[in-house]
């Protein structure tokens, strides 16, 4: 049984928990359908949605809700703001932590060596697929951002209660 909350508060619960959702899902979807491998970057990127994931699923049945919605709020908002540096990065306007990553399969029978040797290149300045000139990770700082402001406002709206 879920935990009855304001309207507002529902809906910055449904946001917290869709977001992220999305978010891994499309990453998810991504990389084993579409062989988009992600970046140490992207996993930078992924971390907080698996928190504000937690944080929205627990939020259906746990009180209080209202901190654990905020901290998804928050774990939404790191997420943005890592995805925007990323696009930064991808776009050139500025240099990343780190140049590039790479994505090391073993277990095949073959030794390690020739795993790391084959294993694809998957450079974080260089982006792997845009919609309308808008990276993975530039979608995930728009996304992502306005999922957060959106908790954020929900969150101090004040409901009036009717007789």
């Amino acid at each position: 049984m879920t935990v009855a909350v304001s309207p507002s508060l529902r809906l910055a619960r449904i946001i917290a928990l869709a977001v992220p959702v999305c978010a891994l899902g499309g990453a998810y979807i991504g990389q084993y359908a579409f062989g988009l491998f992600p970046c140490e970057m992207c996993w930078w990127q992924r971390y907080p949605h698996f928190v504000a994931l937690v944080l929205a699923l627990l939020a259906f049945w746990w009180r209080p809700v209202r901190p654990l919605v905020a901290v998804a709020g928050l774990a939404l908002l790191v997420t943005g703001l890592i995805g925007g540096y990323h696009a930064g990065v991808e776009y050139h306007w500025w240099k990343g932590v780190t140049e590039c990553t790479s994505t090391v399969f073993s277990g095949g029978g073959g030794s390690s060596l020739d795993a790391v040797l084959s294993a694809p290149l998957i450079r974080c300045d260089v982006a792997q697929w845009s919609l309308f000139g808008i990276s993975l990770a530039g979608w995930n700082f728009l996304f992502s951002t306005a999922g957060a402001i959106a908790i954020f406002l929900l969150l101090t709206r004040r409901e009036k209660r009717f007789a």
